[in-house]
């Protein structure tokens, strides 16, 4: 008959062995760092430091000057010298109307001027003889003035029959080509000037009291490597109805790869935080771990940490490290828990 063992006596040993392989891998480990070689370091020393929180709020980037052009009149599209993505100057030919209808009105009106200012000489003259009335005077001025009018009318229309660009800028989107009925409220083509940009963000109500005009706020764009700054130009003085949001407008400077209609995040602040925070390039990752070195009594000794947001260089540490520490900042792959070190001046 076979023997029974309790299967809870197993895990005694298993628990002993590993706790002992434990204490003679770390006694290995020690001896080992004795005889490592000395190793320059530069360290820092750590401190709380603070900084402004901050949320995200999203915008997109648009064109501070952008115009949407179309006709004053009805009349077909004769020319179109322009293209999508062409840059275009103030004061240049954007389109051109079939002005066939409005050549013949202002060629009628010019004829009837002419009759009407040879009616008033002559009647004017007889009204100088007395050989006119008053009223037959009357009436020739009157006639002439009218005819003026629609002379300056006419050349009026004649002046909408080409559109002119408002301001410089460039091409971005054409809504009508050459052959096309033109009229009014019917656009034509986009204008917008790339060298002034801005960001328009729909602030929450909870957060547009952090902000007023004349502030200085990050503005992260993808195709932007680094964050810019944005100044506050404008802000809206009523919330929208639906979204409980004020529209903000942010100037924003040149930047490479910039362009109108990105997105884009503003950061709000909306409070201040202490923490503590270390040059990025001391934090070593090792799979799932962060681990920072530390002199201790002339010693490199290996840390557990845990990491936060990055600010520029730095990153800031939740837990792992204590104010007055000193951090190893460079070289840190290369040293050995335990390996004695200098600090280099």
């Amino acid at each position: 008959m076979k023997r029974l063992i309790p299967r809870t006596l197993f895990f005694i040993p298993v628990a002993t062995l590993a706790f002992m392989i434990a204490g003679c891998g770390s006694k290995h480990e020690n001896e080992n760092s004795t005889s490592l070689p000395s190793a320059e370091v530069r360290v820092q020393t750590v401190e709380n430091k603070s900084r402004t929180m901050t949320e995200e709020v999203l915008g997109t980037v648009r064109a501070k000057l952008h115009a949407t052009l179309e006709a004053r009149l009805s009349g077909h599209i004769d020319q179109m010298p322009v293209a999508l993505g062409e840059k275009v100057h103030k004061g240049q030919l954007i389109a051109r109307l079939d002005a066939g209808e409005i050549v013949a009105r202002l060629d009628q009106a010019k004829a009837s001027l002419e009759e009407a200012d040879r009616d008033w000489k002559r009647t004017s003259a007889l009204f100088a003889q007395q050989s006119a009335t008053r009223a037959e005077y009357d009436s020739a001025q009157a006639r002439q003035q009218i005819a003026q009018s629609a002379v300056a009318e006419a050349n009026a229309m004649m002046s909408y029959v080409e559109i002119t660009a408002p301001f410089d800028g460039i091409i971005t989107k054409k809504w009508a080509d050459v052959g096309d009925l033109a009229a009014p409220g019917k656009p034509l083509v986009d204008i917008e000037d790339p060298a002034a940009l801005q960001m328009q963000a729909d602030v929450p109500e909870a957060l547009n009291a952090n902000i007023k005009p004349g502030d200085q706020l990050p503005v992260r764009v993808a195709p932007v490597t680094n964050d810019i700054e944005g100044t506050v130009a404008e802000m809206s003085p009523v919330a929208d109805p639906n979204s409980r949001t004020f529209l903000v407008k942010l100037n924003l400077p040149d930047a490479p790869g910039l362009r109108s209609g990105q997105f884009g995040r503003v950061a709000v602040p909306v409070g201040e935080v202490r923490a503590i925070r270390v040059p990025a390039a001391a934090v070593i990752q090792r799979g799932q771990m962060e681990l920072v070195f530390v002199v201790v009594n002339g010693h490199a000794q290996l840390r557990l940490v845990k990491t936060g947001s990055r600010i520029g260089d730095e990153i800031e540490l939740v837990s792992g490290l204590n104010p007055g520490e000193q951090v190893v900042t460079e070289d840190v792959s290369a040293l050995t828990d335990g390996q004695p070190v200098t600090i280099k001046p």
